[in-house]
């Protein structure tokens, strides 16, 4: 069994090779590395894990599930800032609103709406919209298409910060393919920045393990790595 104090260097040593190899993809974009934020994803990650990524300078952590994130972070160290990932039901925006300061996979009015009227009064949420701009049916988000609309309303919900763009990278290995999709958020991104110009909408989130140096290429702010940092995730019951 591994001690906490390997686990420690191991996670360490982790976040410092993807550290570097962010700041190699920007650099090899003609771009900062300060430009480009690491989310840890700590889906079915142990406190422990979590804990250690912390410690190793890691602020963003990101879950994917409501229930997972409300029984995990009572048990980590506070300092970092929890963002949802993964697929909002609207019976649960209650919960989301209070235990995350980011939902980066809002895809829908209603969805926003009920998170807009479950924010605690004097609060804002932070979102992101989730855009599925593979459309694959397997994926959730809203077609690129249509977050023009979804935009519009959602900035006159007054609870929340409509802050930027997620999506998740087309399941292939055609680096074209991917990249492609991410040029595609790239220009939603911009022309939406153009069409609000306060500074508000800043972040776009894209990019995994598998794809994150083709998203920075593409103008990625935000990669969201579980994998390089932590390993192969364990199968429940194993």
């Amino acid at each position: 069994m591994e001690s906490a104090q390997d686990l420690h260097a191991r996670i360490k040593s982790a976040v410092d090779h993807v550290r570097e190899e962010i700041a190699r993809a920007a650099v090899n974009s003609g771009r900062s590395p300060d430009e480009i934020a690491l989310l840890a994803v700590t889906k079915t990650r142990s406190p422990a894990e979590v804990n250690a990524a912390i410690a190793a300078g890691v602020t963003l952590l990101g879950e994917n599930r409501v229930q997972e994130a409300e029984a995990k972070i009572p048990h980590v160290a506070g300092g970092a800032e929890w963002h949802l990932i993964g697929h909002l039901q609207t019976n649960k925006a209650r919960l989301a609103a209070k235990l995350f300061r980011t939902v980066q996979s809002v895809d829908s009015v209603r969805l926003a709406e009920k998170l807009n009227d479950a924010v605690e009064s004097g609060r804002t949420l932070d979102v992101l919209i989730e855009v599925n701009v593979s459309n694959e049916a397997s994926k959730f988000g809203v077609a690129p298409a249509f977050v023009g609309e979804l935009v519009e309303k959602l900035v006159e919900l007054p609870a929340l910060r409509v802050r930027g763009f997620m999506t998740i990278g087309a399941f292939v290995d055609d680096e074209r393919l991917v990249r492609r999709g991410f040029r595609l958020l790239r220009e939603i991104f911009d022309d939406t920045r153009r069409q609000f110009p306060s500074g508000q909408v800043d972040t776009l989130s894209m990019g995994m393990t598998g794809d994150f140096r083709w998203a920075i290429a593409e103008g990625s702010t935000m990669v969201r790595i579980g994998t390089a940092l932590f390993g192969q995730r364990q199968q429940r019951g194993a």
